[in-house]
């Protein structure tokens, strides 16, 4: 039994600590002075060749997956270029709490799709938890967020790049069946760079930076060890447990805006936070409480890849 949970056991710390990371981007988008969509070709074009290194010695050499899994794979790369394209354009055109919470909105799509393909219902703890995760959010967003018609065309590129973002974990989810995560990472890092760079050019953004640091920043937090890591806990966690880790992100953002930018954190805040926590918490109880012997693909660790 601890043997078949080994490769797993840091799955979930990993999830959370890629999230910390992942919630820094946003704050590297704005310090860069290049293009929003630019600024994610850069995210991805400069992790390309450290992946690929940290891919080839993870396989113990060269990596060729099967052209079924390559194609699935270059499809995630494309609906990953999609997301950051939409996500980043949205973020200039409405206010950062609505591109946050309509972008996050696969915490809870990806779930759905985990109780679609085990196919059955959530349990009762697992219900809580998804309902504590959302209240939490709320919370945190609430005090910033804002519907108007100002606002409406960037709220529906966030939207877009919430569905883009749930694809693409879908195909990751599938990926990491047959796939080690760096080279998964990899392969779907290179497919997605081109597609950012021609949206880039059509949108006529500056692409060439004067100052690297927050790209490079950018590149190594969000894709080499953000995504990393959150494409290892893939292949170990059940959706409805990645799901929920994503909802870590608004409250280390709402912190990033508190330390970089004064802005100040309210006792919704606060409380937001503590319900995501306690979202968190519920979902790592024992499995035979929150999904019973026989749904082991809902429940804490999934089988090792």
């Amino acid at each position: 039994m601890a043997l078949n949970a080994a490769p797993g056991r840091y799955a979930f710390a990993a999830l959370i600590v890629s999230n910390l990371f992942l919630a820094m981007g946003p704050w590297m988008v704005r310090l860069a002075d290049v293009g929003p969509v630019a600024s994610a070709f850069w995210r991805l074009s400069l992790a390309i060749p450290l992946l690929l290194m940290l891919a080839r010695f993870a396989s113990k050499g060269s990596f060729r997956p099967g052209k079924g899994v390559a194609l699935l794979i270059v499809a995630g790369g494309v609906f990953f270029a999609a997301d950051l394209a939409a996500w980043h354009y949205g973020i200039g055109l409405t206010k950062l709490a609505n591109a946050t919470l309509f972008g996050n909105a696969s915490s809870l799509l990806f779930p759905v799709y985990g109780f679609i393909a085990a196919r059955m219902l959530p349990q009762r703890l697992q219900a809580l938890a998804l309902l504590l995760a959302a209240a939490g959010a709320a919370l945190l967003l609430g005090g910033s967020y804002e519907l108007s018609a100002r606002h409406l065309r960037g709220d529906l590129f966030a939207i877009l790049a919430g569905l883009f973002y749930t694809a693409y974990l879908i195909v990751i989810d599938r990926a990491r069946q047959t796939l080690k995560p760096l080279p998964v990472l990899a392969l779907a890092t290179i497919a997605g760079a081109g597609p950012l760079l021609l949206f880039s050019l059509l949108l006529g953004e500056k692409v060439l930076p004067s100052d690297w640091t927050p790209l490079i920043l950018l590149s190594l937090g969000s894709q080499v060890i953000g995504q990393g890591l959150l494409v290892y806990s893939v292949g170990h966690l059940s959706p409805l447990v990645v799901g929920l880790g994503l909802l870590t992100q608004p409250a280390v953002t709402a912190v990033v805006g508190w330390l970089a930018y004064d802005e100040r954190l309210s006792a919704a805040d606060g409380v937001g936070a503590i319900l995501i926590c306690a979202a968190l918490v519920l979902i790592r109880l024992p499995q035979r409480l929150a999904t019973g012997e026989a749904a082991p693909h809902l429940g804490e660790d999934r089988s090792a890849r």
